[in-house]
């Protein structure tokens, strides 16, 4: 935890116009301590490699530590904290991100320790289709307790949001504003629920103005924060399709709900499935699979109570696996005449309820 004066510099550090995360770190790295490099001549601070004249332009430790003074005065009345990058409790995924942020504001029950964690975003112009998918989704992969983080915008992600509500899961809005607001008007609703359970993160100010381009600088920290980015719609272009090359960038899973080709909310999502750059998600089993996680043991029986109602080609494997103590997916595969790629998945959903479990090696066996 920094210091009060650690603060102050590093605050006032993040407010020099044109420097950025990159090169903040690297002057920290440099030099040890924000402090240092305002008490440093510019003109060595400018021979730091990737550093330069030009970054440091605006550099004017009186200013900037006036209006750091001004914006920790807000924080400190309303009750909101802070992340340093170099900190134990600033999250392990976003520290890895080259291009995070130096220092963060957060408010709420926040808990990101350990936890598994994925961000849902999409198009604000969401289909019933992807409401319901949303909604399903979570409710899937609530036995396994994810914090799902989102940007509170309408469609996707507040859909994300309230599903996250409805099943008690730690959940976080990622704001593309200081915390003095919260956009849009209409979902201060929710704020108290999110904030019971979760909370709210950002690195603007609340001196900040309102700009198009916070959402997509904001974007990086929901996709880095998280193992896995998951679009469930979006058109050819949009916000959401940023945040899932953010995520490529920092190569983190990205999954995307396909759709019909003549369906405008689901361009986007089907040209990453085809340019390879997401997994194609039909269920809460893909996720799972793909990132390895594993359903708690007080979940399982619960879980296995759901055998009967397999479909039939859950019960042909089923049925195959009750004679062999073990097997390989494509040995499954192919003495139950089922596609290899369609059998991984009606594996995974098994495996969602409770009824076989994977093994190293591409083996699975009953539970």
């Amino acid at each position: 935890m920094l210091s009060k004066n650690e603060l102050r510099y590093t605050l006032a550090l993040q407010r020099i116009p044109n420097l950025g995360d990159i090169s903040a770190k690297k002057l920290l790295r440099k030099m040890g301590s924000a402090e240092a490099i305002f008490k440093e001549k510019k003109s060595n601070l400018a021979k730091i490699d990737g550093i330069g004249v030009v970054r440091l332009k605006e550099m004017n430790l009186n200013y900037q530590l006036e209006q750091a003074d001004e914006e920790i005065k807000y924080i400190e009345d309303n009750n909101i904290k802070y992340s340093y990058f170099k900190d134990k409790s600033f999250p392990e995924k976003l520290k890895h991100c080259v291009d995070g942020p130096i220092i963060f504001f957060h408010r709420g029950n926040i808990d990101l320790v350990s936890k598994k964690i994925i961000s849902i975003v999409g198009t604000r112009k969401i289909t019933s289709y992807g409401n319901t998918f949303c909604k399903n989704l979570i409710e899937e992969l609530a036995p396994l307790n994810p914090v799902i983080v989102s940007g509170l915008a309408y469609g996707v992600d507040i859909c994300a949001h309230k599903a996250a509500i409805d099943h008690k899961l730690q959940n976080i809005a990622c704001l593309a504003h200081g915390m003095n607001q919260i956009y849009p008007k209409d979902h201060k609703k929710y704020v108290q629920a999110i904030e019971n359970n979760g909370g709210f993160i950002t690195e603007f100010w609340s001196s900040d103005s309102f700009d198009r381009n916070n959402f997509l600088k904001r974007n990086r920290i929901i996709a880095g924060l998280s193992e896995a980015t998951i679009v469930i719609e979006s058109a050819e272009k949009g916000g959401s399709l940023v945040t899932a090359d953010i995520a490529n960038s920092y190569n983190r899973e990205v999954f995307a709900v396909p759709g019909r080709a003549s369906d405008k909310q689901s361009r986007g999502c089907n040209n990453l499935i085809k340019q390879q750059k997401a997994h194609l998600l039909t269920s809460a089993a893909d996720i799972i699979y793909m990132l390895g996680w594993k359903l708690k043991e007080k979940n399982k029986f619960k879980q296995t109570q759901l055998f009967v109602e397999l479909n039939e080609e859950e019960k042909m494997i089923f049925n195959f696996l009750k004679k062999k103590e073990k097997e390989l997916l494509d040995v499954i595969a192919l003495e139950c005449n089922i596609p290899a790629y369609k059998t991984a998945s009606i594996l995974m959903n098994m495996e969602l309820k409770g009824v076989i479990r994977p093994l190293p090696g591409k083996l699975f066996q009953l539970v």
